[in-house]
C-alpha cells in the first residue's frame, strides 16, 4: 500500500459531474482548500493485499451477523439505546430474515498488518457512487492496464435481482431526505434506484418528507397516493422510530419491505463494537471496546452510539486530548482503543470496504489531515498495480 501523486485529468470537474458526482462542490461545508474528489493523489495496492482484505472483511461481516444473533437472543437492546417497544419487531425482522442490500466497513489499515474495524455503516452508508462508478472511470482513463477492488455495481444489480423475487407487487420506492443540503443523499439514492432499474425493478423516487399515511387503509403512500410496498431509504432507523409516524413504520414491517431492514439497527450502532470484542476478544481485526468506560485502555476514543460524520467524539491519549463538535451522545458512548490512523504524506486514510449482501464488493478511501475522519475529508481513488 502506497500513496502516489498524479496530475488530475483535464476538465475533471465536468467529467465527475456527468458521472453523477454533482455534489462534490458542496460536500465540504465552509470550504477546506481541498476538493472533495481529489484525483491528484491515489493509493496503490498489491493483489495480495486486496485478497487478504477481502477475506478479513467477509469474516468481519460474519462476526457482525453473529453479534446480531447474540443481542437478540440475550435481549441486550438497552445497551444499544433502542426503545423497548421497538425491540420485539427487531427480533421478528431478524427471524424473518428481512433482506439486506449493502454496508460499508470503516477500517484502519497501513499495509503492514491486519485491518482494524473502526465502525460499520450498515444502514445508511454514503460515498457509494464515488466508490462504485467515479473512481472506476478514473482508473479507465488514467491506468487502463491496472485493476481495482471494485465489483460494487455488478453486485448491487445481482443482489436486487435476488431481492426482487420476494418483493411485494408494485414499484419499489427510493427515498431521500430534503434535509440534506449537499445533494449527496439524493444522488446516492438515485444511484441505488438506477441499479435496481438495471435489475429489472420498476422504481419511483420520493422524498421522505413527501411520504403520507393513509389512516383508513393503514398504509404509507406517495404523493400520487400509490401504496408504498417496498421502500429503499437513506434515512437512519433511529430517526424513523423517533418520528411521529415511527410506530406505524415499525408495524409495517410485515406488509412492507424496507431496505435496509429493521434488524440493521443493531449493526449501525457503535455498541456493536463492544459486543464484538466480548464475543471475539483479541481478534486481530478488532480494537478493544467497552460500553462501561475505557477501563484500562492507555488511549481511547469515545464514540456516541448513534453519531455520524465524526461528530461528538473524544480522544483521550497520553499528552493528547481532542473533541469534535456535535449534538450526539445522549444515547451513550462506546469506548474504543485509540490507534491513530496511519500517516501517508501528512494525510490519514480510512478504508471504506463495501459489502453487498454477504460478500466483499469494493473499496473507497477517504483521507484527512486530522485524527478523526469527518465531513471535511476528501475521497481519493485507488488501483491495484498490474
Amino acid at each position: 500500500m502506497r500513496r502516489e501523486s498524479s496530475p488530475p485529468r483535464p476538465g475533471w470537474e465536468r467529467i465527475i459531474e456527468e458521472q453523477g458526482l454533482a455534489y462534490h462542490r458542496s460536500a465540504h461545508p465552509g470550504g477546506t482548500g481541498r476538493p472533495y474528489w481529489d484525483e491528484s493523489v491515489h493509493y496503490v495496492f498489491s493483489m495480495d493485499e486486496v485478497l487478504a482484505l477481502e477475506e478479513q472483511v467477509e469474516e468481519l461481516h460474519r462476526m457482525c451477523l453473529h453479534a446480531v444473533e447474540h443481542v437478540i437472543a440475550t435481549g441486550r437492546y438497552r445497551d444499544f439505546a433502542i426503545p423497548e417497544w421497538v425491540a420485539p419487531e427487531i427480533a421478528r425482522s431478524w427471524e424473518r430474515r428481512d433482506p439486506h442490500l449493502y454496508g460499508r466497513f470503516d477500517l484502519r489499515y497501513d499495509g503492514t498488518g491486519p485491518a482494524k474495524l473502526l465502525e460499520y455503516n450498515a444502514d445508511t452508508p454514503t460515498s457509494l457512487l464515488e466508490s462504485s462508478v467515479v473512481q472506476w472511470f478514473w482508473l479507465q482513463d488514467r491506468h487502463p492496464g491496472d485493476d481495482q477492488w471494485n465489483s460494487i455495481h455488478e453486485r448491487l444489480i445481482d443482489r436486487w435481482r435476488q431481492i426482487a423475487a420476494a418483493l411485494p407487487t408494485g414499484p419499489a420506492h427510493f427515498a431521500w431526505t430534503s434535509m440534506d443540503e449537499s445533494g449527496e443523499e439524493a444522488m446516492t439514492v438515485a444511484y441505488l434506484q438506477e441499479t435496481a432499474g438495471q435489475a429489472g425493478l420498476a422504481t419511483v423516487a420520493v422524498a421522505m418528507e413527501d411520504i403520507g399515511w393513509d389512516a383508513l387503509n393503514l398504509r404509507f403512500v406517495d404523493v400520487e397516493r400509490r401504496v408504498i410496498r417496498t421502500l429503499c431509504k437513506l434515512y437512519p432507523w433511529e430517526w424513523v422510530v423517533a418520528d411521529p409516524f415511527g410506530a406505524d413504520a415499525v408495524r409495517q414491517q410485515v406488509s412492507m419491505t424496507w431496505i435496509e431492514p429493521l434488524w440493521k439497527m443493531l449493526l449501525s450502532n457503535k455498541a456493536l463494537l463492544a459486543v464484538l470484542w466480548e464475543l471475539y476478544p483479541g481478534h486481530p481485526n478488532l480494537l478493544p471496546a467497552y460500553l462501561d468506560g475505557p477501563r484500562d485502555l492507555p488511549a481511547h476514543i469515545a464514540k456516541p452510539l448513534l453519531g455520524r460524520e465524526g461528530a461528538s467524539m473524544r480522544i483521550a491519549a497520553p499528552g493528547q486530548e481532542l473533541r469534535t463538535g456535535g449534538g450526539y451522545g445522549a444515547e451513550g458512548y462506546v469506548h474504543q482503543a485509540f490507534e491513530p490512523l496511519p500517516d501517508f504524506g501528512g494525510q490519514r486514510p480510512v478504508l471504506g470496504a463495501w459489502v453487498v449482501h454477504d460478500e466483499s464488493a469494493g473499496l473507497g478511501i477517504r483521507e484527512t489531515s486530522g485524527l478523526i475522519t469527518d465531513n471535511t475529508s476528501s475521497f481519493v481513488p485507488h488501483r491495484i498495480a498490474g
